[in-house]
């Protein structure tokens, strides 16, 4: 029921158009029932005048007549039930959808480290567009249903309560029967969309990965991975169609049931004169007309169990609280020198093995940090304490000597740029993925940006310049292009403080010296973070600090850790073969 209500919720908004389209929902039913009431009196007169031609031509001419303005009625009315229900559920999820992507923007790292990207659109795209049609055809068409059966048995007990309490004696059976069906559909289809997500789970995956898949030969092997959770989502669906194949004729047989009954009572008590033919007629034609709601609430009723599941999926998504959460009175910073201290860090993905211990260093304005060390030591997840992705467990990160933890988040990050490894471009134009720095730049802010990373040159060669559509993930793009657009948009953006994450390790000589070059005008006057690989991009670093196992070991400029001879010495000395 709680679940229900906060499906509901969303549609307060619209309660205008909804009160319209379920006015024109009831004008509609109550028309219909009026058609019925009337229609057994006509055949009662045409048969009574049977003999009486005139009177029975012009009493037919009436009833042909009055169906007319019905009917026309009822068209008028249908319209409007239909195009103000689709306005309404329309809205409904767009907003929906609205919230849970907004909810799933501003969720932490941890939240996407835990889910995989697959279930997340599965929820996004699949669960959304199941609500979607229950909506449609439920939460507001019930409205019409449960009107239309609710307003045809009064009136059929007003016009012969015995008849009518044959037509409806295995209604208690009929009830029963939905209701244990409803509990196992709305199970059965919670397990169908967990494998939907699977299923896109799996796509997600090897799209993005197409070329590792090739790379190794994999086709095959990722098809017989995709069959068999195809085949697991195809088994789950069709228990669900199992279910809901199994109550509709189990009803609409035990409905039949009773109209058999009312046919073999309703026939003696015509024959008796306890009924005229007429009310017979007009009685099991309303009866009849009834079936058809009656039909679409049991369909109906599987409907909307599975739209509760899948409401169940969205809301648990919308109640998941981003774990980096700015305090009540986090202030605002305009302008920042871009001291930085770390102070006793200790940090933990999963609450037990630490990933981080002991950390303690301080990064004057201005200065460039590279943090060397083997795979796995810490030095992306110390960086990244810093935008504040994830908080320490102990200690405390200070810019300017205030807590990070007491700073606005977009005021922080506003402040801090960053390179990664891994260039993510967005689908559209090179100038939309620049711009995606500052969205208020002008153009030529936009080539300026472009220029300083080595990027404008490139850009003008291609047939649309700036204009030019790169495709998904910057396909279009090789990988020294992408990552100098990267640095053009971290240019643009103009932070205080800079985040390289091995920028170059995965460029050619030739890109990484244009890419290198970008990178120098880029840290002039910033505080900078540069994660190496390669040592010779940070041999004149202000600082390089040297991690082992979560641990700072060494601190030092190039020549005082030579001096040392420890574990950067060793590092330098492997490269560079001496």
């Amino acid at each position: 029921m709680e679940l229900a209500k906060r499906v509901l919720k969303y549609l307060k908004p619209y309660k205008g158009r909804l009160v319209l389209g379920i006015i024109c929902m009831l004008l509609n039913a109550a028309v219909s029932i009026f058609f019925f009431e009337q229609f057994g009196r006509f055949m009662d007169s045409i048969i009574s005048s049977l003999y009486e031609h005139e009177a029975g031509m012009a009493d037919l001419n009436l009833l042909i007549v009055v169906m007319f303005f019905i009917f026309f009625s009822r068209a008028i009315f249908y319209y409007g039930q239909k195009y103000l229900t689709a306005y309404v559920s329309q809205n409904v999820v767009k907003d929906l959808r609205n919230d849970l992507y907004y909810n799933l923007q501003n969720l932490s790292l941890d939240f996407y480290a835990e889910h995989k990207t697959g279930r997340i659109m599965s929820r996004v795209t699949n669960d959304v567009g199941i609500l979607e049609g229950a909506i449609v055809s439920g939460a507001i068409g019930i409205f019409s249903y449960i009107f239309q059966v609710v307003g045809g048995v009064g009136k059929l007990f007003y016009d012969n309560w015995r008849l009518s309490a044959f037509a409806f004696i295995l209604f208690p059976l009929i009830a029963y029967i939905i209701d244990y069906f409803n509990r196992r559909i709305r199970k059965v289809s919670k397990r169908a969309q967990v494998k939907i997500a699977d299923v896109s789970d799996i796509l997600q995956e090897t799209i993005s990965g197409v070329r590792v898949v090739k790379s190794f030969q994999r086709e095959d092997y990722e098809y017989q991975r995709f069959e068999e959770l195809n085949y697991s989502n195809f088994r789950a669906n069709m228990k669900h169609s199992q279910l809901k194949a199994v109550l509709s004729p189990v009803t609409e047989f035990l409905a039949e049931i009773s109209f058999v009954v009312v046919l073999w009572y309703g026939g003696r008590q015509v024959m008796i004169g306890h009924m005229s033919p007429g009310e017979l007629t007009g009685f099991f034609t309303l009866l009849l007309y009834l079936t058809t709601p009656l039909r679409k609430l049991t369909k109906l009723s599987g409907t909307i169990q599975r739209a509760l599941a899948a409401a169940e999926r969205i809301f648990e998504f919308m109640d998941f609280e981003p774990t980096i959460k700015e305090h009540k009175d986090a202030q605002k910073i305009e302008q920042i020198e871009g001291t930085i201290e770390f102070e006793d860090i200790n940090f933990s993905y999963d609450g037990d093995e630490l990933a981080l211990e002991g950390i303690n260093l301080k990064v004057e304005p201005g200065q460039m940090v590279a943090l060397v060390g083997p795979s796995g030591a810490g030095k992306s997840t110390l960086v990244n304490l810093v935008p504040r992705f994830y908080d320490p467990e102990a200690g405390q990160i200070k810019l300017d000597g205030i807590d990070i933890k007491n700073l606005k988040l977009d005021s922080l990050r506003d402040k801090i740029g960053i390179v990664p490894q891994e260039t993510v471009l967005f689908g559209g134009t090179i100038k939309e993925n620049i711009l995606y720095g500052d969205l208020e730049a002008s153009e030529q802010e936009v080539i300026k940006a472009a220029q300083a990373a080595n990027a404008h040159k490139f850009i003008l060669e291609l047939a649309e310049g700036y204009e030019t559509e790169i495709g998904e993930r910057g396909s279009g793009l090789s990988g020294g292009q992408k990552q100098r657009i990267a640095i053009a948009r971290a240019i643009l953006k103009d932070p205080q403080i800079l985040i390289l994450d091995e920028a170059t390790s995965a460029l050619d000589t030739e890109s990484e010296a244009l890419v290198q070059e970008a990178l120098d005008r880029l840290m002039q006057e910033r505080t900078t973070f540069v994660i190496a690989h390669r040592l010779s991009t940070i041999l004149d670093a202000d600082q390089i600090v040297v991690m082992e196992e979560g641990r700072i070991v060494e601190v030092g400029t190039h020549q005082q850790l030579l001096e040392e001879d420890g574990v950067y010495r060793n590092l330098y000395e492997v490269q560079f073969n001496k």
